[in-house]
């Protein structure tokens, strides 16, 4: 029997921690190539540490484009707000080693004859949702986010000068029966200028806490931590070396589901990492909408070359109102699952994923260009039909 009664805790990190600075120079390739080439391929890697920036992987699509990587890098870092001495936009030392994707993968993704195009890779993916936040995600790591974001754009729009670009927020929340009724401790660390004084950086902080928790929820003051070790001066990639792909349980839910282990930040739609784990979201986001579960539990998987999933999975976690086997039956007959269907459905050929490497893949609102397509409910009246509902 599942614990009803229970604290759990999630982090999430700012667009200027190192490792988000690279999936954001990652998808921000990506989005160079799609912006091109809606067929375009793109792998890519980026490591970032004391003012330099190493991107490498696999791209196949204009050879044109090779030469504005570098821009583009340097632009996003510059959107983030580095322009420290040890990481700065316009000073970093940018090497470029991007190549042609391996044939033996592209044959197996390619359509080709009766072939269908298949899956870039093997691997199994999860999606996640429940009624515990508006957007359908568990609330620790909604809160985790909320907050981030409200900090970067007080940053971004300088009415708080002294905030750097590099921090680290963690909720940790108490349940009862199953549901978050409160914060039992908020930690949050945050770069940060040399003339600004530790209280207040833990005012204005508190300030934000109490505007992304509801009413009532903050957690006692002597759980309240702010920058602990009392010095926060020296961050981004300057302060620690950064990797496209590290922080996946940031991009996902926190932990409270489970995850298929293949991150998403620099790989375009054919890779299953990706569109798979945003098509598991975006049905299961749906059930719930849908009033079939408080909870579901999706997993999908794939081999390589392979356009059908091996196995479509549900698992409302006893929350469910309807048969969940007729429920798999009806959410295949509503998308198509094959790496294809799944692009088509969702549109994921665009240039959307830059603004997706921070702050979550999920539980944000679509947009009216398509990003974040995967964050509709547009299933809902179909579910419901199909159960009567």
């Amino acid at each position: 029997m599942a614990k009803s009664n229970y604290v759990f805790t999630s982090e999430s990190v700012s667009e200027g921690h190192p490792d988000k600075v690279c999936d954001r120079i990652s998808d921000a390739v990506v989005d160079l190539y799609l912006a091109e080439d809606p067929v375009a391929r793109v792998a890519c890697e980026t490591l970032a540490t004391t003012n330099r920036i190493v991107i490498a992987g696999e791209v196949r699509g204009p050879g044109s484009l090779l030469k504005k990587v570098e821009e583009v890098a340097r632009e996003a870092v510059r959107d983030i707000g580095y322009e420290q001495k040890g990481f700065h936009w316009a000073t970093a030392e940018v090497a470029v080693h991007l190549h042609a994707q391996s044939a033996d993968i592209a044959v197996g993704v390619d359509a080709a004859g009766n072939k269908d195009e298949g899956a870039g890779d093997q691997g199994i993916m999860f999606g996640y949702a429940c009624t515990e936040t508006p957007a359908l995600m568990p609330a620790p790591i909604y809160y985790s986010h909320q907050l981030l974001k409200n900090l970067a754009q007080v940053r971004h729009s300088g009415a708080t000068p002294w905030l750097g670009p590099d921090a680290k927020s963690q909720f940790s929340l108490q349940y009862r029966d199953g549901k978050p009724v409160g914060a039992t401790s908020v930690v949050l660390s945050t770069q940060h200028s040399e003339t600004v004084s530790q209280e207040e950086i833990r005012e204005t902080v508190r300030k934000h806490v109490l505007d992304v928790l509801p009413e009532g929820w903050m957690c006692p003051e002597e759980a309240f931590y702010v920058n602990p070790t009392g010095r926060f001066v020296i961050g981004g990639p300057d302060g620690d070396a950064g990797l496209t792909g590290r922080k996946i349980i940031v991009d996902t839910y926190g932990g409270a589901a489970p995850h298929g282990g293949g991150a998403f930040s620099g790989k375009d739609p054919t890779k299953v990492d990706r569109s798979a784990a945003y098509a598991a979201r975006y049905l299961a986001k749906n059930v719930v909408a849908a009033g079939l579960a408080d909870k579901c539990t999706i997993q999908l998987s794939y081999a390589i070359g392979v356009s059908h999933p091996l196995s479509v999975y549900i698992d409302t976690a006893g929350t469910g109102r309807v048969d969940e086997d007729k429920l798999s039956d009806v959410l295949r007959q509503l998308m198509n699952l094959s790496p294809r269907g799944i692009r088509e459905h969702l549109k994921l050929n665009r240039a959307i994923y830059a603004r997706t490497a921070a702050y979550g893949h999920f539980g944000r609102e679509p947009d009216a260009d398509g990003g974040f397509s995967w964050e509709k409910t547009d299933l809902v009246a179909d579910l419901k039909s199909a159960f009567g509902a």
